[in-house]
């Protein structure tokens, strides 16, 4: 794998190149690097980024097909950047495993060489980790080295500690450690980051649908409510991509499943938009905790 680039103490002027999909995410990034006074070049990905939004905020905007690599490449060299992030959701089921495959992407020549191993030959495992990775590496071949976007905003990484007004009870506790080993487990193979426990018992685990279906599907199995939800980054966490992330929309969807809790590791968790995620939760009496180890 290609070394992990760091962006510390970016000087003003510097070009930025910036991987936007879904949420909100992408859109914070780059007002903290338009807050260093860096020139940002955006390739919001077709689908997924908030196209009006990052385009107000850029220096530059450009809208391609997720399978269009060779194309973000040649717009970040031709607006001369050398160091760049992926920032936001990337949807994953649908990509992977949607009716015609990756057809419908309509992917370009220097996507296709880079991922015929993996799905004209199947070779190689399409985990999230060596998908990633492969096109790190092709950045990296091409002067574009990725770095991690909670270098550009740490900000947003979650703190040590209870964030919420409401503490999980003891048995709470009890179910978060229970949770958090399963979860290490899951990420150290690639599953999955995230699982729903109540009493010492698994009711769902997060794998490609993403966290917010998992908690949906924990809800519907059960109905009695009052789970914990335990939300980990890998073992092997590369921070430049895969970061857990929660928001706003992952509060709705704790709440409207009868969720009780939300334990997530700090340092290692992006939290957007923390104070009204903050707020959210107390409004609906969750508890969140942010954890090294429980």
């Amino acid at each position: 794998m290609e070394p992990t680039a760091h962006l510390p103490n970016l000087p003003a002027g510097s070009k930025v190149g910036l991987v936007a999909g879904w949420g909100r995410f992408p859109i914070v990034v780059a007002q903290s690097l338009r807050r260093l006074g860096c020139e940002v070049h955006c390739v919001g990905l077709a689908g997924h980024a908030d196209a009006a939004a990052l385009a107000e905020i850029c220096t530059s905007y450009q809208a391609a097909g997720v399978a269009r690599i060779g194309a973000h490449i040649r717009y970040f060299r031709r607006c001369g950047v050398t160091q760049a992030t992926l920032a936001g959701k990337l949807f994953k089921d649908k990509l992977l495993f949607g009716r015609w495959g990756w057809l419908p992407l309509v992917p370009d020549l220097k996507t296709i060489r880079m991922f015929f191993p993996y799905f004209i030959l199947g070779h190689r495992d399409r985990s999230d980790d060596t998908l990633l990775s492969t096109i790190v590496q092709q950045y990296a071949r091409d002067g574009i080295h990725m770095a991690p976007a909670t270098d550009l905003a740490p900000e947003l990484l979650a703190p040590l500690g209870t964030l919420t007004r409401r503490e999980p009870t003891a048995a709470e506790r009890r179910d978060i450690a229970f949770g958090w080993q399963l979860a290490k487990e899951m990420g150290r193979l690639d599953i999955g980051q995230s699982v729903a426990v109540k009493g010492r018992a698994i009711i769902a685990v997060e794998a490609v649908e993403g966290t917010d279906a998992c908690i949906r599907r924990a809800g519907e199995l059960c109905p009695q409510g009052s789970f914990t939800v335990v939300k980990v980054a890998k073992p092997q966490q590369d921070m430049r991509f895969d970061v857990p992330t929660v928001g706003i929309g992952t509060i709705e969807s704790l709440a409207a499943a009868g969720a009780s809790v939300l334990a997530i590791e700090a340092g290692k968790t992006i939290i957007v938009d923390q104070p009204e995620v903050v707020a959210a939760a107390n409004r609906n009496a969750l508890a969140i905790v942010s954890l090294v180890e429980p």
